[in-house]
């Protein structure tokens, strides 16, 4: 079972990075996160002493907690740019429907003259 929690990181690892990587730099982070992670679990796979327990284990831990305070960090920085902009786009969208006449209205206007 450890190969196919190895082959699965490093997959995702792949995919991040080569796939998600052109959308933003921080899944190349990501994916080099899990290319750790998947050859950890090789790692573990192939010698008999136990990588997740011991100094080895907070080892990892201490990899793992930093990627994801910074993949957090970069994920809460985005969500708050995205969320402005949406605000600021509905914003506009709103104040320019309230200013711009409706078709109807403008036909109405037409008839009249």
């Amino acid at each position: 079972m450890e190969y196919v929690y190895a082959g699965m990181w490093l997959l995702v690892g792949v995919i991040l990075i080569f796939r998600m990587g052109k959308e933003n730099k921080i899944f190349y982070l990501a994916g080099a996160f899990f290319l750790i992670l998947g050859g950890w679990w090789l790692a573990n796979a192939f010698t008999e002493q136990n990588l997740f327990d011991g100094t080895w284990g907070i080892v990892l831990r201490v990899i793992t907690a930093a990627a994801l305070i910074l993949l957090c960090a970069v994920f809460w920085k985005t969500y708050q740019k995205d969320r402005a902009a949406f605000e600021h786009k509905k914003k506009q969208e709103k104040g320019t429907t309230e200013e711009a006449p409706t078709s109807s209205e403008d036909k109405g206007e037409q008839d009249q003259w």
